[in-house]
């Protein structure tokens, strides 16, 4: 990000950042904040939630400076079914007067408060209101609608999502100005909300890019572990590395070092990325079928052929091509809802050729992770077919092809057979991987091709460079026009 610095905006010279959520898993957010602060020569109060670590760029910008709240109590979940509606209703006050204590008392008065939507209830009227208190602007950063998220849960003709929809739109419309992650979101809130809006797309900041080998080498090594250890017993991928980890060797299961040099083994599993809310817009069980799929098929294809081994699966064949189909070691980081039941799902499957492992990554690790992967997988969905999944943003960054659910406007992202590849079911996710990774790890073509077309398209535009072109003149106008 530019490190530049200018007269700042505005006549306080302080910006607030608010999510009603975790700080360390809103990375829009924390990018907004690094922004100001740098662009905009601001000082960024953050009023959010803490539970994991944000990136280390903001721990360490000290015109950077984190309010965590207190968060509501966790409910007995037969509790919480019972009295859902008399839940939802506590809940939602105590997070209003939580947050509205903190931005009318906890912190300076700002020139302008930039808030994270959805959640829209009740994040959006605290801040309305603290705005109107404190003498500040109000700008809404939507990144989807949250009366479609709930309606994932209710249905969407419960009465509490058509109320919950009149309040994200009533306020929603009060803001001094509003940003948005697509063309469809935009026109969307254009037509049928009244609400104005600039696309500020999600592009990756400078610390998504290619990983270099020693910094793959580095990585592998402190995950060994995680990735040699599965919960559930042995699988394809532990085979054989029991011995690696108890030996001081420079082998990781994809890297080794011999001297100085560092290089891909050959006989490495392909590794495959996804991230994931675990939250019910993502379709894991999609990506477990799509697994026990391709499993079956290379199974089948071996049984065609008696004198096929599965040790010369990854060896030369007297033709000089790489034969078959390589080991799929599945990484799906983030936390969730869901997590514990797929888990469990996973450990019941008995598969020969593919191997999942689950785990969190620092803010640090996670874009060395997508820089170091062969292929991206994106679950996303979205609720109201009308955001963008910032993971793909993130993969595109590190240079990593992607395959992403169809929907809507996901072609705004995802350019098919240029940058990656769409999927609307777990059958044609499978064919996709069996054609993407035949030959792997030196002859798989249709792989080297998309990945070539990602390193080609590049991302001229990083972060701070749209920030700066479409986020901070709105900012700046929006601050001006309020002062006067």
């Amino acid at each position: 990000m530019s490190g530049r610095k200018e007269e700042n905006i505005g006549r306080r010279g302080r910006a607030a950042v608010v999510v009603l959520g975790d700080i360390g898993r809103s990375p829009r957010m924390q990018y907004h904040a690094l922004s100001l602060a740098r662009q905009a020569s601001l000082e960024v109060d953050i009023v959010a939630y803490g539970g994991s670590t944000p990136h280390s760029a903001v721990l360490e910008n000290p015109s950077i400076h984190i309010h965590t709240m207190k968060q509501w109590p966790t409910i007995p979940r037969i509790v919480s079914k019972i009295f859902y509606p008399l839940v939802l209703l506590f809940k939602a006050l105590f997070q209003f007067f939580t947050l509205f204590w903190f931005l009318c008392v906890k912190i300076p008065s700002p020139d302008v408060f930039i808030v994270q939507n959805p959640p829209s209830v009740p994040t959006l009227v605290a801040v309305k209101w603290a705005s109107w208190l404190r003498n500040s602007a109000f700008i809404v950063d939507w990144h989807n609608f949250g009366y479609t998220l709930l309606g994932l849960s209710l249905g969407r003709s419960s009465r509490f999502v058509a109320l919950y929809h009149w309040f994200e739109k009533y306020y929603g419309k009060a803001a001094n100005g509003s940003l948005c992650v697509t063309r469809a979101m935009q026109h969307e809130l254009a037509q049928n909300w009244g609400i104005k809006a600039t696309v500020l797309y999600d592009q990756p900041p400078e610390f998504f890019r290619p990983t270099p080998m020693e910094e793959k080498h580095k990585l592998f090594c402190r995950l060994h572990k995680d990735l040699c250890h599965p919960r559930g017993g042995q699988d394809c991928v532990t085979a054989g590395t029991m011995e690696l980890w108890n030996q001081d060797t420079d082998e990781t299961l994809f890297t080794a070092k011999m001297d100085t040099d560092i290089f891909l083994k050959s006989n490495r599993p392909a590794l495959v990325v996804s991230s994931t809310s675990w939250t019910p817009d993502e379709d894991f069980g999609m990506l477990l079928e799509a697994a026990v799929m391709y499993d079956r098929r290379v199974a089948a294809i071996l049984n065609e052929d008696d004198s096929t081994k599965e040790e010369v699966l990854w060896k030369e064949t007297n033709s000089g091509k790489q034969f078959l189909y390589p080991r799929l070691l599945f990484i799906i980081t983030g936390k969730g809802p869901n997590k514990e039941k797929y888990e469990e799902k996973i450990r019941q499957l008995k598969l020969n050729r593919v191997a999942f492992r689950t785990m969190w990554l620092s803010a640090e690790d996670y874009p060395l992770l997508l820089g170091s992967a062969d292929l991206g997988i994106c679950l996303h969905t979205s609720s109201s077919g009308l955001d963008l999944p910032m993971k793909v943003v993130d993969m595109f960054g590190c240079g990593l092809p992607v395959c992403a659910v169809s929907y809507s406007c996901i072609e705004e992202l995802v350019k098919v057979e240029k940058n990656g590849l769409l999927f609307s079911s777990s059958s044609e996710l499978a064919n996709e991987l069996l054609m993407l990774f035949k030959g792997f790890p030196d002859n798989c073509d249709a792989l080297k091709l998309l990945r070539n077309g990602v390193v080609e398209a590049g991302f001229s535009a990083r972060w701070d460079t749209e920030w700066e072109r479409h986020a901070k003149p709105l900012i700046s106008k929006v601050i001006s026009e309020h002062c006067h």
